[in-house]
């Protein structure tokens, strides 16, 4: 979808936050069923004032694109506390997969030791749709939502040591201009 203003971009973005699935689980009643990537790409074609380096002709002839992808990971079920059977036991098992192979690519872009180690963003959709933001010319933000509950402790440290191993994931990003 193309947008020309802040006020369609929002209207794209709540449309997109409307039509995704959720269910009532034993531990959250609006649970969401998927993981959401909302991407966005900006294309300019003027010349960026504030960088003098940028000359006006090369910028108006190649153009400038900055990709955004903003994304919401469900969280990992345990279907034992979700009491998840049926539809949602599927749907858990699916949030799951996705969550393990992009820990599984965090994990190794994060690794030091092993800088020649293959990166398998095949695994997953997830992964496959995220491999420029992880490994690539980028910068990455991890931002973790977590419980104060004790209810949650384990879910939390979970997601406390999924962060990270993100961030230990060390991309250096460079301006690229044709």
């Amino acid at each position: 979808v193309s947008v020309e203003s802040l006020a369609s971009t929002m209207r794209t973005l709540g449309e997109g936050s409307n039509k995704r699935a959720t269910a009532a689980t034993a531990m959250n009643h609006t649970s969401s069923r998927s993981h959401a990537i909302f991407t966005l790409s900006i294309e300019g074609s003027r010349r960026d004032i504030n960088n003098p380096d940028i000359d006006e002709n090369s910028a108006l002839a190649s153009g400038i694109t900055v990709k955004f992808h903003l994304v919401d990971l469900a969280g990992s079920e345990r279907a034992k506390k979700t009491k998840a059977t049926g539809d949602r036991f599927k749907e858990g098992t699916a949030i799951n997969m996705g969550l393990l192979a992009l820990g599984n690519v965090i994990s190794a872009l994060g690794d030091r030791d092993s800088s020649s180690k293959h990166i398998n963003y095949r695994d997953s959709k997830l992964t496959r749709l995220l491999q420029d933001s992880l490994g690539g010319n980028s910068h990455t933000l991890m931002i973790a939502c977590v419980s104060p509950a004790d209810y949650n402790v384990e879910e939390t440290l979970s997601t406390l040591r999924y962060a990270d191993r993100a961030r230990k994931i060390k991309n250096k990003p460079i301006v690229n201009i044709d």
